[in-house]
């Protein structure tokens, strides 16, 4: 059923069931974000909050916004005093959330109706747990293909698979409220979802539900990683600040990992020396540690194994 509503407008309480708080970062998103906030409005699971930060929009977003936390009390709304940019900003709204569980959201996306209850009742004991997603157009139409049809989806069992990358992403996610307070605070340099999903691969893995909850909104104006170069003028400049976030990441990951977790912490600590500059002696000791520990660090990339080795001669002349 849907969220229950008395005559004032008011939740129905469902103290019973574990408060989930739906976080949602806006900015600029007025264009869609009605269709997402009415897909989690209407969710099955009847015990929801939805916490919105917005950063700073300077297009109708927050009228939007305001205009739905008028109608339904269980949203709330708030503005940032200046541009927090992505990840801080949704370090706010999950340090404002009350909920035992978070469901990250963004905001162009649509959920299936029934995207929290589901995950509810497959999290088990775990501390995230994430579903595909299907990837639809700037109109909402199918694009006939999934998130696993990309990247390779699963259950992560360790913390070496999210050094460079994974393939968990926030929107599918739904994450015990104590997992995000101990991932507090949110790095600059790693996102949001890779951070806390890597904090979770610390102590169990983080678990992968195949069926597809979300409809993953494909547009020019998705919020995308990395870095672009703005002009041959500041390449040089790009490229040097892309390095030193790499660097930062790597070494932010190794401090962060426990003494106890071994080898991993030591398989870290050879990857944050090695990234450290371009030095035959760091070249070869890269290369030499992405061997060993390529089925982790390429798991979401789904290579071959020719593949893989591949790329692990190429980190020869490069760092990711």
């Amino acid at each position: 059923m849907e969220q229950d509503f008395n005559q004032n407008n008011t939740p129905v309480a469902s103290s019973h069931l574990p408060l989930i708080s739906v976080v949602v970062a806006t900015y600029n998103g007025a264009r869609y974000i009605r269709e997402q906030l009415d897909s989690i409005i209407h969710q099955t699971y009847p015990n929801i909050e939805v916490v919105i930060t917005d950063d700073r929009s300077t297009d109708e977003t927050m009228t939007i916004l305001e205009e739905y936390a008028a109608q339904y009390p269980n949203i709330r709304v708030y503005q940032n005093e200046t541009n927090l940019k992505y990840v801080k900003n949704f370090e706010k709204g999950m340090r404002l959330a009350k909920g035992d569980l978070i469901a990250p959201s963004d905001q162009d996306d649509v959920w299936e109706l029934d995207k929290l209850q589901v995950l509810m009742d497959h999290i088990g004991d775990h501390a995230i747990i994430y579903c595909n997603s299907v990837l639809i157009d700037a109109h909402g139409n199918f694009l006939g293909k999934k998130m696993s049809d990309i990247r390779k989806q699963m259950t992560y069992s360790s913390c070496l698979m999210f050094v460079i990358g994974s393939w968990a992403p926030g929107h599918a996610m739904l994450i015990r409220s104590s997992l995000v307070h101990n991932a507090l605070p949110f790095p600059e340099y790693i996102s949001h979802d890779i951070w806390m999903s890597f904090i979770s691969a610390l102590t169990q893995p983080v678990k992968y539900l195949p069926q597809s909850l979300v409809r993953y909104r494909q547009h020019p104006s998705n919020l995308a990683g990395g870095f672009k170069v703005a002009g041959r003028n500041k390449q040089k400049e790009d490229k040097a600040e892309a390095m030193n976030k790499i660097r930062t990441r790597v070494q932010i990951m190794y401090e962060r990992c426990p003494q106890n977790l071994e080898p991993e912490k030591s398989y870290l600590k050879m990857i944050s020396v090695s990234y450290k500059n371009f030095s035959i002696a760091n070249n070869f000791k890269r290369v030499n540690v992405f061997f060993k520990c390529r089925k982790e660090l390429l798991a979401y990339k789904g290579k071959t194994e020719f593949e893989s080795w591949l790329f692990c001669l190429k980190m020869f002349f490069k760092i990711v």
